[in-house]
């Protein structure tokens, strides 16, 4: 029996959508970005990290929780998911729990941004959250396909790391690094769990929405444990009086739902490098239209930039010895 070319043109279509995904992924990063300067500042305003990650959870819980009462595909989402928990071989409860990750590493930098230095706990959550992606991605843990660690991507993750360590290049050596690097490189870690767990959720619940509302619920609660032990020690912290501090919250609804619905298009890794990527293009761009006081651009932080552009793009590349095992006959 004669065999047929392997065939390409079944996989456009998906490519186009990874393509799509990716520079969307570039998007959600750049508001990451703005959303950080919000939460920073109001974190500093208060001089109390984990008040601040409270009051941005708590925000977008509190919109989203509303919505999924009026979109009738989100309000859905509670039979789904109920009905995805009992069914055997379904969505398992711990599934449900990737908002902690997210309030993990609020906690994370409260207890250890300013010991390490942003520049080494940026760095940190990076190397976490590649890693961590390959072995997501490899293991089939969100709702995209397994997805083999490729050079390409391998080469991808690892230019990513070495992008970002060049563009923080100029604050590294401010504080001493210790032991308490281990804690963002957890969070690191914890974030490409978050995506894909989240993913699979959104799948189960058929709601994008739903899935960011249980997200940010359960972030909420993991921090409100933590604030209100830190209340009981400290007291209530100052809140400000601008109104702008208090609209991180609503930039994470487009954050988390939009990583949410896109990470079955890209995968975990390349999701995460995008939103990287993103991340570092907004923080560029806010340090040029909305600069710090006493801050300035170093050279070494373009550099990082592009070369975090040239690592997603690497790593985003198609599996064609994987694409062309699955053309094989049989």
């Amino acid at each position: 029996m004669t065999v047929s070319p392997v065939h390409q043109q079944p996989d456009r279509p998906q490519v186009g959508k990874r393509a799509l995904g990716l520079a969307a992924a570039a998007g959600i990063g750049v508001l990451l970005a703005i959303q950080a300067r919000i939460n920073g500042t109001l974190g500093a305003r208060m001089d109390d990290a984990l008040a601040a990650g409270v009051i941005s959870f708590s925000g977008g819980f509190i919109v989203l929780i509303g919505c999924t009462f009026v979109v009738p595909r989100a309000r859905r989402g509670w039979l789904n998911l109920a009905t995805e928990l009992r069914k055997p071989g379904g969505l398992r409860p711990w599934q449900c729990l990737g908002g902690v990750c997210g309030g993990y590493l609020v906690f994370s930098q409260g207890m250890a941004a300013t010991a390490l230095g942003v520049a080494m706990f940026t760095v940190a959550v990076v190397a976490g959250q590649v890693t961590s992606g390959l072995v997501v991605d490899r293991l089939g843990l969100g709702p995209a396909a397994p997805q083999h660690a490729t050079p390409a991507r391998l080469f991808g993750a690892g230019l990513a790391v070495v992008a970002v360590v060049i563009a923080v290049s100029t604050q590294l050596g401010g504080a001493q690094a210790s032991w308490l690097v281990v804690l963002p490189a957890l969070a690191g870690l914890g974030l490409s769990w978050q995506a894909a767990v989240n993913g699979r959720m959104r799948h189960a619940a058929d709601s994008a929405l739903f899935a960011a509302m249980v997200n940010f619920g359960v972030g909420m609660a993991a921090l409100g444990l933590g604030f209100a032990v830190e209340v009981v020690v400290r007291g209530l912290p100052q809140f400000p009086a601008d109104a702008w501090l208090y609209t991180g919250g609503f930039l994470g609804i487009f954050v988390i739902g939009g990583s949410v619905a896109l990470v079955r298009y890209t995968g975990v890794l390349v999701l995460s490098l995008g939103m990287i990527a993103g991340q570092l293009v907004g923080a560029l761009l806010l340090d040029v239209f909305a600069p710090v006081a006493g801050a300035g651009i170093a050279t070494s932080t373009v550099v990082g930039v592009l070369l975090t552009l040239v690592a997603v793009g690497v790593a985003a590349m198609p599996d064609r010895a994987g694409r062309a095992a699955r053309h094989l006959p049989r």
